[in-house]
């Protein structure tokens, strides 16, 4: 079997099993046949008469509409049973339906001439180039459109070698009510959209050219946020013996641990295809990875398991265990390394190898308590964690490695050692990086149960789907050592519906404790429910949104909380929610600690820009400065993940007219906030470091009050305008900023020196810009593969003739690209920007622009960028791409 679009690339010859890439050569269409769509739902959906936005974030979720069925022809009978291996209990397997589904489906047909149909590559978001909707009440979903119904083809080739062989479709993810058709006929198909899964083509597939058309049928009104659109992850090609390791089939624990030894168990799940019993013979030897993720040396273990039998069309699992000496230990950075080991799976029948399979995993201990938190391999371990969901920006939702490592490049500069997956599973390649990299994750699977957040979003499904997608989450993630715990759920309805909503809580909590045995803790993030309620009750760990430090006007719950659950560790899951703007400073500002945003207080309803001095947050949050003093004043609690790590598409509190969201410490562009030196200050301590704001360009300020503030891992500072002592500041309890309230606005330099115990720390300056004269431009990555995949993210800096960043342009700059590259988005942070992001022109916002840039596939040599914008002088960048 080969695929036209990827023939054997990727594939590991030497290995029964192969695994093909599958994401070239794919044609991409718009809209059903006849524009007609009744013939393709999977089920009945409530009618939105009135679309709502903007609505308060942590709105009470409501009850599910009820809907009359009717007699309509739906395909859910031939979905459901796609889903049936993550469904326990045999009796409440679906059986698919012995009559085809009476559908003509002309694209699916490989008759169908798709030559006029746009050829893409995947990952694929069709949504992302959009236009963007300037009007009506899309903010919420990113103001890009996102629903109707997307249909891919491709063809796969069955070659004799390919007999007796069995082959599956592996799709990363897919957004969303995807139903899959090879060669005519529905094989199946998953309706969650951020769920990876599995087709198996076998019995679909014939000698020669197939066809495969994918239908996906993302709705509106069925996400909070940017949910993207399209295959937007990657898709895979797998080939296997009929014997051979199951789906996810192998599990990988350490159920004991400690640093002169380790226990390693492990469990294979056997599948046998055949139509005869098998006898399989399981080899699994345990090897160390490099910090590349390569094998290094010699198998550290060989374990042979005893032969098992598997039935015809069953499965059987194989168990074993080794006992591993001075074990190189999983840890989070900085304190500990990221070491990590591979399992590889031998199996063979009648004394030949019929499949392998690698398994990579950690080792290490975790411990949760109510008195400090987490314990890593022993060490105490506080969370300094961010939320992010999961739009890598400009590049909308289709998954980039590179995008996603340079996001959490930039959160282990501030300082963070976890990440909180907001709100569902992510793809697979992100656990890769956070296991490489050394970053705890909270992995969570749902936004919403039984109760709806948006008309027509998870809710519609839960009921039949919860235990599968819950389950695959589980499967398909549980050797990723980063992953510390389970959440299965977030700000759920369920809160307000006391013992029914705790039962199904307590289903959940179940289903994660079958399927990670002596693992990780699972929680559900938790915004309403009280110590005394009942969901609580149902959970490993107590996650807190907000609720930590006090949603309005309501006290903060870590007291009662702790106090009802000494035992427990209680987390801040969603902590802040702070509000900016980057480079938009709005005066006069207030005194206060923490507020929230409102006209002339923090933001300007007519720029829909939200103020950067960082004091400003969403009515139910808080400023960063008032999220810490509630845990440093509640000890024991575990630590904290904040809202958000990066601005993200859709949900733009308090503007829903804008199209991303102002919660980022770090802005869409990937351009730092002041917020992210405020965190830097507290989660890298021993870092010298000091940060000034606002800017000091005001030319319409001269001789009026422009407060200064500073962030510093210091614990005093002297402040300096045009070399004249503004005071010396020392922090005071709970406090973590050092303000100066009263400082005249005069052109000049404002410096500030930071101290430690007394002695000099830091120190820093800013200077007063002249009219933006000229660009500046840099590259993160100067040389880049020539794969279609990696890319170099260009900064560029409108400046003065000295070279200084002027802080409030906002020039046009063109961007163009020379040699084997080409431009794939440009981005400047502005959440109120409409500009398309394929856009080559795009004004700067304070100063700053981005543009992305890759090879094209196979090509190498040199690439330049060349930046422009009338009046100013140009800059150019040189990149290299390798080739592949």
């Amino acid at each position: 079997m080969t695929a036209t679009a990827a023939p054997l690339q990727g594939a590991d010859t030497q290995s029964p099993r192969q695994r093909m890439p599958f994401n070239d050569g794919w044609k991409f269409h718009l809209g059903d046949p006849d524009g007609n769509s009744a013939p393709y739902l999977y089920d009945i959906r409530p009618e939105v008469k009135e679309t709502a936005d903007g609505k308060v974030a942590d709105a009470m979720p409501e009850e599910a509409a009820r809907i009359a069925r009717g007699n309509a022809p739906l395909l859910k009978p031939w979905i459901l049973p796609t889903g049936n291996a993550f469904i326990k209990d045999p009796a409440k397997r679906y059986t698919r339906p012995a009559h085809e589904p009476a559908i003509d489906a002309p694209f699916a047909k490989a008759g169908f001439d798709d030559s006029a149909w746009n050829s893409v590559t995947l990952p694929h978001d069709w949504a992302i180039a959009g236009p963007f909707l300037a009007t009506g009440p899309y903010g919420g979903m990113g103001r890009l459109k996102t629903w109707g119904p997307a249909w891919y083809r491709n063809k796969i080739t069955v070659t004799g070698a390919d007999a007796g062989k069995q082959v599956f479709l592996d799709i990363d993810g897919a957004m969303a009510y995807s139903s899959v058709w090879i060669n005519g006929r529905l094989a199946g198909g998953w309706p969650y959209g951020y769920n990876s899964f599995r087709i198996d083509l076998t019995s679909y597939l014939k000698p020669g050219d197939n066809t495969l058309a994918i239908r996906l049928d993302n709705t509106g009104e069925s996400a909070r946020w940017y949910p993207g659109a399209g295959l937007y992850r990657n898709v895979w090609l797998t080939k296997t013996a009929p014997l051979h390791v199951g789906h996810w089939g192998v599990q990988v624990r350490t159920p004991q641990v400690s640093k002169e030894s380790a226990q390693v168990a492990w469990n294979v799940t056997l599948d046998n295809a055949g139509t005869a019993p098998a006898a399989a013979e399981v080899t699994t030897q345990l090897y160390a990875l490099d910090d590349k993720g390569r094998i290094a040396g010699k198998a550290v273990a060989t374990v042979v398991s005893p032969t098992t039998t598997v039935p015809a069309g069953g499965s059987a699992t194989v168990a074993g265990d080794a006992l591993l000496k001075n074990p190189r230990l999983w840890g989070p950075v900085p304190t500990q390394k990221p070491n990590r080991y591979t399992a590889v799976t031998t199996v063979r029948h009648d004394g030949r190898v019929v499949d392998r399979y690698e398994t990579p995993f950690g080792i290490r201990s975790l411990r949760f308590d109510g008195v400090k938190g987490m314990y890593v391999n022993g060490e105490h371990v506080p969370v300094r964690g961010v939320n992010n969901h999961h739009d890598l920006g400009a590049l909308g939702a289709a998954f980039n490695v590179r995008a996603a490592e340079r996001q959490l490049e930039i959160m282990l500069e501030m300082g963070i050692n976890a990440v909180r997956m907001s709100h569902n599973p992510p793809d697979p390649q992100l656990l890769e990086l956070t296991d490489r990299m050394g970053i705890l994750v909270q992995n969570e699977v749902f936004d919403s149960w039984e109760r709806k957040k948006t008309p027509l979003d998870f809710h519609l499904i839960f009921p039949e789907w919860h235990e599968q997608d819950l389950r695959a989450m589980l499967r398909r993630d549980r050797n990723h050592p980063s992953i510390v715990m389970w959440s299965v759920g977030n700000e759920v309805g369920e809160q307000y519906t006391g013992e029914h909503g705790a039962a199904i809580g307590r289903k959940l909590v179940g289903i994660v404790h079958e399927e990670d045995p002596d693992g990780r803790p699972a929680t559900t993030a938790m915004n309403w429910a009280k110590p005394d309620m009942p969901l609580p009750a149902t959970m490993d760990v107590i996650s807190l949104n907000y609720q930590g430090t006090g949603i309005r006007t309501l006290p903060g719950q870590f007291p009662a909380f702790h106090e009802k659950f000494p035992g427990k560790a209680i987390l801040h899951t969603e902590s802040a929610s702070a509000l900016s703007s980057r480079g938009e400073y709005q005066f006069p500002v207030p005194g206060a600690l923490s507020a929230a945003v409102r006209p002339g207080a923090g933001g300007d309803p007519k720029t829909q820009q939200v103020s950067a001095y960082e004091l400003f947050a969403a009515d139910f949050g808080s400023s960063a400065d008032r999220a810490f003093a509630s845990l440093d004043q509640n000890p024991y609690t575990a630590g904290e993940f904040v809202w958000t790590g990066f601005d993200y598409l859709g949900e733009p509190t308090p503007y829903y007219g804008a199209r991303s969201s102002y919660s980022g410490i770090v802005d869409l562009a990937g351009f730092k906030k002041d917020r992210f030196y405020l965190y830097q200050a507290r989660w890298r301590p021993d870092l010298p470091m000091v940060h000034i704001l606002p800017h000091w360009t005001w030319p319409d300020r001269v001789g009026e009050v422009t407060p200064v503030h500073v962030f510093t891992s210091g614990d005093e500072a002297e402040l300096f305008v045009n070399g004249k002592s503004q005071g010396r500041l020392k922090k005071a309890s709970y406090a973590y900023r050092l303000r100066w309230d009263f400082v005249t606005y005069e052109p000049g330099n404002i410096e500030v020196v930071a101290y430690r115990e007394g002695k000099e720390w830091a120190r820093s300056s800013v200077k007063t810009a002249g009219a933006p004269a000229a660009l500046q431009a840099s590259a993160d990555r100067a040389t880049i593969a020539g794969d279609g995949k990696d890319l170099s993210f260009i900064t560029v800096r409108v400046t003065d003739r000295a070279g200084l960043t002027a802080p409030r342009a906002n020039n046009a700059v063109r961007f163009t690209v020379e040699g084997p590259g080409e431009l794939v988005a440009t981005d400047n942070g502005d959440p109120t920007s409409f500009v398309p992001f394929p856009s080559p022109q795009r004004p700067a916002f304070n100063g700053l622009v981005l543009g992305i840039v890759r090879a094209k596939p196979g090509a190498k040599g040199p690439i330049t960028v060349r930046v422009a914008a009338d009046g100013l002088q140009a800059a150019t960048v040189a990149l290299r791409s390798t080739g592949r």
